[in-house]
């Protein structure tokens, strides 16, 4: 099931510039893949948005492969800008608008912030992030603000090489780096961090499958 739910997204990719990202390009799909229609609403119930999220979850597991077997060096900020970059260089651009404009839709916000959530944790994967309190949310929370940013701007970029998109993810990194910066000086003055843990003690990251399968 899955493989035809992939081979449909697939088919329904070249109808998107012509028809856009929604029903009628899935339903273009199935067609040419011989399927009833129906195939395509049972497979993508919620049409346009749901071929977005297969789009872009295609995209992060792109990232999260090219993390594993070449993963970048040098600073922890380069890292992270690095990987930014190397998702933005696995998505089409044409694509990503129309996906952008079905994501915009009120009823699609709430998916829409769930993508970008799972794009920073793919990254933060990757590189190997080991925080298991509240930094595992407050990490992902400020890279999928980051990696919004650097999308809308790459979007727009007529750059050669898109050079000014990689300058605007280095200056909001770098912008991500001085706060975190100040997090920890603040932890450093008396009683912060005694009312942090006391505040926030209790919040850790969700368990990994392998923890839930050993609880």
């Amino acid at each position: 099931m899955t493989d035809t739910r992939d081979r449909l997204a697939e088919a329904a990719i070249p109808h998107i510039p012509f028809d856009g990202m929604n029903m009628v390009s899935l339903r273009a799909a199935a067609r040419d893949l011989g399927l009833s229609e129906d195939v395509a609403i049972a497979f993508f119930p919620g049409g346009g948005a749901d071929l977005a999220a297969w789009i872009h979850k295609r995209g992060d597991e792109s990232l999260a492969l090219w993390l594993a077997d070449t993963p970048p060096e040098g600073r922890f900020r380069d890292r992270i800008a690095a990987a930014i970059w190397q998702r933005l260089a696995f998505a089409d651009p044409e694509l990503v608008r129309a996906a952008s404009a079905v994501l915009a839709l009120p009823q699609n916000q709430p998916l829409a912030a769930k993508l970008l959530w799972e794009t920073a944790d793919v990254i933060w994967s990757g590189l190997g992030d080991s925080s298991r309190d509240v930094n595992w949310y407050s990490k992902r929370a400020t890279l999928s603000a980051v990696y919004a940013a650097s999308v809308l701007y790459w979007l727009g970029d007529t750059s050669e090489g898109r050079k000014d998109t990689r300058d605007f993810i280095d200056r909001r990194i770098d912008g991500v780096m001085q706060f975190e910066k100040f997090k920890a000086s603040a932890r450093k003055i008396p009683g912060v961090s005694m009312l942090t843990d006391l505040a926030l003690g209790w919040v850790r990251a969700p368990k990994s499958t392998d923890e839930k399968e050993k609880a």
